[in-house]
């Protein structure tokens, strides 16, 4: 996915050892709230199969491109 794409986010899972892993990245659908914004990027990386009780953490592209700039 381009930067010209427009926002999206990438989208983690957390694993049985506490860590994270890379599920993929979802475009930012407009006009959702940020929370919401969130939960959808996790269903459409994860194609709707996302199951209840495990963890995700849905982050701005543009925030994980600064966190590693530091």
């Amino acid at each position: 996915m381009s930067a010209a794409a427009g926002p999206s986010y990438v989208v983690l899972r957390q694993t049985a050892t506490g860590r994270y892993e890379l599920v993929g990245e979802a475009r930012r659908r407009p006009g959702l709230t940020a929370r919401k914004a969130r939960a959808q990027a996790v269903k459409d990386a994860t194609n709707g199969k996302a199951s209840p009780g495990e963890v995700y953490a849905a982050i701005l592209r543009s925030e994980w491109r600064i966190a590693f700039e530091l």
